[in-house]
């Protein structure tokens, strides 16, 4: 959780961290809404720990009492917006919405670790490759995190390629 400080967000203005689930076709848990939207109300930002899927049994082998695991996943950045997303149109309550600033985080501590801030909408349009990924939901920002935040802009990686 600490490693998220590269960014240059400052560690002190960080509220509950929420975990987001993946859906399924008959459970789209939102929870994970009220968090956000309290921390966005006290200016502060949200990390978000998108779902890992391992080792988790298939309803089959319950159902049969056989063990058979279903193939490992990870929740992407991409999952994560939607999601988010669709949960604020059911909502309606404008604790965010496509134009809030996030930052995308891949792969985290590695050598080939990939940050990058923008808006939801623009995140969407990033490839951050292979997991683990996770995302922070940026809340009111003091100069020096926005200089941090323009680093690692979308258009800031653009202008690198």
């Amino acid at each position: 959780m600490n490693a998220i400080g590269v960014c240059g967000l400052q560690l002190y203005r960080y509220g509950e961290t929420v975990s987001i689930p993946f859906f399924t076709d008959t459970w789209r848990p939102d929870s994970f809404y009220e968090k956000i939207q309290r921390n966005r109300s006290l200016g502060l930002h949200t990390l978000c720990l998108l779902d890992i899927r391992v080792k988790e049994p298939s309803l089959e082998s319950l159902c049969r009492g056989k063990k058979k695991y279903e193939p490992p996943r990870y929740m992407t950045i991409h999952t994560a917006i939607e999601q988010l997303l669709e949960v604020e149109q059911m909502r309606g309550e404008s604790a965010y919405n496509e134009e809030t600033t996030c930052v995308g985080f891949a792969r985290l501590g590695s050598e080939d670790q990939k940050v990058v801030a923008g808006s939801m909408r623009e995140l969407l349009a990033v490839d951050f490759g292979t997991p683990l990924h996770c995302l922070v939901i940026v809340g009111e920002t003091h100069p020096v995190e926005e200089e941090m935040l323009d680093f690692y802009s979308l258009k800031s990686e653009l202008s690198e390629r």
